[in-house]
């Protein structure tokens, strides 16, 4: 054996030979659907060394300009809406389209009858649909499933950063699972399995969690525009509260987590809060503000506020 001749880290020696391991490739990839969601897994996945074959979307345009975002080689095909049936052989294509495309994209392939030597595994996105609206393709003896990543991507380059590590909710049959899993891990996320059935709820919990989180950020920052702020200083006024909220959230149980005037029981402050939302201007705001106490006094009540005053704000709060 040449001592001088550095080894390869894929070598071991074992009784005088050298033992050559080689890595496992990596399955090759096509992603129909070049959003942000789209495109931040095509960055997430090169980065984990995933060979991307092709990028479709409604454009070739926009496919383009995703595989351009992405850093992938000049080489990879960008295709639009009318030429799915050139989409070339891949062991996984990642359906990452708005909901209400899905269907018809399984139909359509369900239709080009590809090769059954190299039948490729789906996988879509959405978090409110399971796999079973990929039973065109299930039918045509494809593996089905799906891999919802349960971040908020709002940018494709900060989405990219964002799936790493991040929770995953998967379904489908074996093979597609596998998948998923395989791809979970790589990216160090953490992958949860729910009933097919239990996704539309599942995804009502993820939008009330973060894009109702939005919202109400919104209407707060309107609410303090009608005290004189300007939208940019109201929006730099309330971020710090909302981190620290979050902080409380990720070190206590939400009732713990629970401060200020409904964790205190404070009635003459929700009849002042009241009374100032009662305009025509801020009547959404009122509303809602309602509606959210209702549920603070719930868990308020877990938390030990006496029964006595929760049920004189619970009063106030559904007679004005």
């Amino acid at each position: 054996m040449d001592c001088g001749k550095p080894q390869s880290p894929w070598a071991r020696e074992t009784g005088g030979k050298v033992l050559r391991i080689m890595a496992k490739p990596k399955p090759t990839i096509s992603i129909i659907g070049a959003g942000r969601l789209g495109t931040a897994l095509a960055i997430a996945l090169t980065s984990k060394g995933y060979p991307i074959v092709a990028v479709a979307a409604r454009r070739a345009a926009h496919a383009r300009k995703s595989i351009s975002l992405s850093g992938l080689p000049s080489q990879t095909l960008a295709l639009g809406a009318d030429q799915l049936e050139q989409l070339p052989p891949s062991d996984l294509v990642l359906i990452t389209t708005p909901d209400d495309v899905i269907a018809e994209i399984a139909r359509n392939f369900a239709r080009l009858r590809r090769s059954a030597r190299h039948r490729s595994t789906f996988l879509h996105t959405s978090g409110a649909l399971s796999s079973e609206v990929l039973s065109p393709l299930a039918k045509a003896a494809f593996h089905t499933g799906s891999m919802h990543p349960l971040v908020s991507v709002s940018d494709s380059v900060a989405g990219a950063a964002a799936l790493h590590g991040a929770f995953y909710c998967i379904e489908g049959d074996s093979v597609a699972l596998r998948f998923a899993k395989s791809i979970v891990r790589d990216l160090t996320g953490t992958s949860f399995t729910i009933k097919p059935e239990s996704k539309a709820l599942y995804h009502a919990a993820a939008v009330m969690a973060s894009p109702h989180l939005v919202a109400l950020f919104d209407l707060a920052s309107e609410m303090l525009i009608v005290c004189g702020l300007k939208g940019k200083r109201a929006r730099q006024i309330l971020l710090p509260l909302v981190e620290s909220t979050l902080n409380n959230l990720k070190t206590r149980e939400p009732k713990k987590a629970l401060t200020g005037t409904f964790a205190r029981g404070d009635l003459a402050t929700v009849n002042r809060h009241l009374k100032a939302m009662s305009g025509k201007q801020l009547a959404e705001a009122l509303e809602i503000y309602k509606l959210l106490g209702l549920h603070s006094l719930q868990l308020a009540a877990k938390n030990g506020l006496d029964p006595k005053l929760a049920n004189q704000i619970r009063k106030a709060l559904k007679t004005t």
